[in-house]
């Protein structure tokens, strides 16, 4: 399912369980909308969560930049500080780290206030960290180079009778890393992202690796020389001394450690449709709220999809992979029998949904797979489902939909061929206003999940929904 839902009246959905089909109440009139004031705007779209974390960020190491031009204009601040965002632009990305972030925000019980649990439910946007980061470290690396640039072409210092200056690779080092980190920054854009993702995922996992083990080289050629200047350490000796060197070193961990865990596992494949397939895999468990990240080859492109257990004992999990470019569409044509993992199971946007007590999931298409992976967890809050699909029954088959009356006895499940896009935050509000729900979980393509959430939350809504860096 694509696009928006167009503006139509308020429409009441039932579900008719002798023809496992959807009626529309069309008597009733859409509410007015309100307007929607500059603030409205500011804070959930312009000062988004993502945006503040990534602000917090800049305005933290523009401090550090004024108190390091006050106190120390050196070239070894620089090259500290720059290897710090990298290491925290790594790590914020690291999946044992995504996973403990998400186990420590989203701790807080369901008997706290509402609203502690409306701003803890916001830990998917700490991608904003990692974007953060990833810019000042490029402001710094800039910093870096022109004092670089300086100290080589303008030599400062004297040794005896000789003018001494950075070594030539040191220059060139520096040069190189800047285009990659210009280039890693430029491909991951939103635009850019948006439109060309395989490209930008190839060029972000292999530049950044290039940029790291670059950096560690700048650093070797860097410190061999200002070594030799100061007299009596060996190159060890000055390493350990220097803060960017163990920081390097953790964000290399960081990297390998998901490659260590690397596996090719057995896939069962069970084709639902010309435009769907559930993968079934047993080579672990799993729990809701978690994800898997799949490849053809251990090196190219890797996709996440959510996973579901298969039955109450938990033994075998699946994942719900719809059409939706060449990788998937490559998948449901020819069904895999083996695929690549990496790493652990990842936590994600779904696993907010259990700090509440009854929330509405609303879900277009396979979007349905994170609602699914409560499956098996006896503490899974109450839950109405509002699914909107082009024919659900003919795409996901029978056994799905038994699945998602597992999660909600009376789901809304509004089959677009027959009812058209309809426009889901009316019905959202009546069955916020029925249910008594604390919040509202969108899962659906970004456009649509933006409006959505954009429109309820102008609407005094909890409402939310994965962004495009979560």
């Amino acid at each position: 399912m694509s696009g928006c839902m167009g503006h139509v009246r308020e429409q009441k959905p039932t579900f008719n369980e002798a023809n496992n089909d959807m009626r529309i109440d069309t008597e009733s009139q859409q509410k007015p909308r309100r307007l929607r004031s500059s603030y409205h705007f500011l804070r959930y779209t312009a000062l988004n969560v993502y945006r503040r974390l990534f602000s917090i960020v800049f305005v933290a190491n523009l401090a550090v930049f004024i108190a390091i031009m006050i106190m120390d204009r050196s070239v070894l601040a620089f090259v500290n500080a720059t290897a710090a965002n990298l290491t925290a632009c790594g790590l914020a990305r690291q999946p044992l780290v995504v996973n403990s972030i998400y186990r420590v925000v989203c701790s807080v019980p369901r008997s706290a206030p509402l609203w502690i649990r409306r701003v803890a439910a916001k830990a998917f946007h700490f991608g904003g960290v990692h974007s953060g980061c990833g810019v000042a470290s490029l402001l710094w690396y800039i910093g870096l180079v022109v004092l670089v640039s300086l100290q080589y072409w303008v030599p400062v210092e004297k040794t005896g009778e000789a003018l001494v200056t950075l070594p030539t690779a040191v220059v060139v080092l520096a040069y190189i890393i800047l285009i990659l980190l210009l280039s890693i920054v430029v491909v991951a854009y939103p635009v850019f992202r948006f439109h060309h993702h395989d490209y930008f995922e190839l060029t972000h996992r292999f530049l950044g690796w290039t940029v790291i083990l670059l950096f560690l080289a700048l650093l070797l050629v860097f410190s061999d020389n200002a070594r030799r200047l100061s007299g009596n350490l060996s190159l060890g000796q000055y390493l350990v001394r220097l803060p960017a060197f163990w920081l390097l070193f953790v964000v290399i961990a960081a990297i390998i450690h998901p490659y260590l865990l690397l596996r090719k596992v057995r896939v069962r494949p069970e084709l639902l449709s010309n435009h769907a397939i559930r993968l079934h895999m047993d080579h672990t468990t799993t729990s809701f709220g978690k994800g898997i990240q799949l490849s053809k080859h251990p090196l190219r492109d890797w996709h996440s999809f959510a996973t579901f257990p298969d039955s109450p004992a938990g033994d075998s999990f699946s994942s719900l992979v719809s059409k939706a470019g060449d990788w998937t569409s490559d998948t449901i044509v020819n069904p895999p029998t083996h695929l690549w993992k990496r790493g652990v199971l990842l936590h994600g946007f779904a696993y907010v949904m259990g700090m509440f007590n009854r929330i509405i999931v609303v879900t277009t298409g396979s979007g349905i797979g994170p609602c699914l992976s409560f499956l098996g967890d006896s503490n899974r809050p109450a839950m109405r489902v509002l699914w909107q699909t082009r024919s659900p029954f003919e795409t996901y088959g029978q056994g799905i939909m038994d699945l998602v009356k597992e999660m909600d006895p009376d789901p809304l499940v509004m089959d677009t061929n027959k009812t058209g896009r309809v426009d889901m935050v009316s019905v959202v509000e009546q069955l916020m206003h029925e249910f008594r729900a604390e919040a509202v979980c969108v899962i659906s393509n970004p456009r649509l999940t933006k409006k959505l959430v954009f429109e309820l939350e102008t609407r005094g809504v909890v409402a939310m929904g994965p962004i495009f860096d979560s």
